[in-house]
């Protein structure tokens, strides 16, 4: 895959990971976009990493999928720790 599709891949996986934590993210839209394309690269690391599974080469495997939205969550839940109380 190419830094496109990993890109495309973290809006989708930013977006994913922030229906399952609803909420009121400090930083608003554009954060949680960031945070979805830093959790897809996150998640893949971490798959290749510590469950020795490589990333595919395909857009559509599931496992590559699983491993963004498990990354965006990570990182989603440790920015609202560190900046949760910034506004209100």
């Amino acid at each position: 895959m190419g830094v496109i599709s990993w890109i495309v891949l973290g809006l989708v996986a930013g977006a994913i990971a922030k229906l399952l934590l609803p909420g009121r993210d400090p930083g608003g839209l554009i954060i949680t976009t960031l945070i979805g394309i830093a959790g897809s690269f996150v998640g893949g690391w971490l798959s290749v990493r510590f469950l020795h599974r490589s990333v595919a080469h395909h857009f559509y495997d599931p496992a590559t999928w699983g491993s963004a939205i498990a990354g965006s969550l990570v990182l989603l839940i440790i920015y609202r720790l560190l900046f949760g109380n910034s506004r209100n």
